[in-house]
């Protein structure tokens, strides 16, 4: 896979450098995030401050570091906990049909009626904003998804002859469903998760932008970009954390697409 798609290399090196940052952030950064310097705001970048100060005199480069201990997790717990969620419901909607495979869809229809954008800053507005209420009011959005594509696999997978031979031997239907049919949706369900750790993680930027993630002083990427833009000359508060959320979101995309393409026997030909 590496071999052939050397995106694959370079998107594994960008994750693995960010995850690092989240453990040595402490160790490397040159100053506090939250620390203060009011007589030196708004410097730009030099040998003092390599990303430059914001407009309290904060470290920039800093904030960058630690930035990555808020938005990396927060990303991941989404796709976690919703990919989780999406794969249970639809497993069990597509292995039982009938009334509970209607029921389920036509919730999942409901959720995916609406843009997730809107419909998670709806949510985190009505729980109030904070990092746990972005991260469940994306969840609650994101879970239909998976539900829908374990759904449709499901359906497929357990008319196969080896799920009837399964049968004949006298197996539930729970070993049946987690032991037979569910592990061979796993690989789709994979891709499909590493694809969404990218937009996850741009969406949680996007509810920080407008507010509804961490506190403002908090180093969240989305929040240092929106405070950058109402001090857009100062190009280094926006440039940097944007820039990390840019690279990161294409670093999970190309690991995304190489998964697709080694898990998929069609385009692997």
């Amino acid at each position: 896979m590496l071999r052939r798609n050397p995106l694959v290399l370079i998107g594994l090196a960008i994750v693995i450098l960010w995850c690092s940052l989240i453990f040595i952030a402490p160790v490397i950064a040159p100053r506090d995030p939250l620390a203060q310097d009011v007589r030196n705001r708004l410097r730009p970048p030099s040998s003092e401050a390599v990303f430059g100060t914001d407009e309290l005199g904060r470290d920039v480069f800093s904030r960058v570091l630690w930035g990555a201990r808020i938005t990396i997790p927060a990303g991941v717990a989404v796709i976690i906990f919703g990919s989780v969620v999406g794969i249970l419901v639809g497993a069990i909607a597509g292995y039982a049909g009938g009334v509970v495979d209607e029921v389920v869809m036509r919730i999942s229809e409901l959720f995916m009626a609406f843009p997730t954008i809107i419909l998670a800053l709806a949510i985190t507005a009505a729980l109030g904003a904070d990092i746990r209420n972005a991260i469940i009011a994306l969840v609650v959005v994101w879970w239909p998804s998976y539900a829908r594509l374990i759904r449709s696999l499901v359906l497929e997978i357990k008319t196969k002859e080896y799920v009837e031979g399964v049968k004949s031997v006298g197996a539930n239907g729970i070993y049946i469903l987690f032991r037979t049919v569910l592990p061979n949706c796993v690989s789709q369900a994979v891709v499909l998760a590493t694809l969404d750790i990218g937009n996850a993680i741009l969406t949680f930027a996007g509810l920080s932008f407008l507010g509804l993630g961490p506190e403002p002083s908090s180093p969240e990427w989305g929040r240092m970009v929106s405070i950058g833009i109402d001090f857009f000359e100062q190009w280094w508060m926006w440039l940097y954390p944007g820039m990390a959320i840019a690279i990161l979101v294409l670093a999970f995309n190309f690991i995304g697409d190489g998964l697709r393409d080694w898990l998929d026997p069609r385009l692997r030909k």
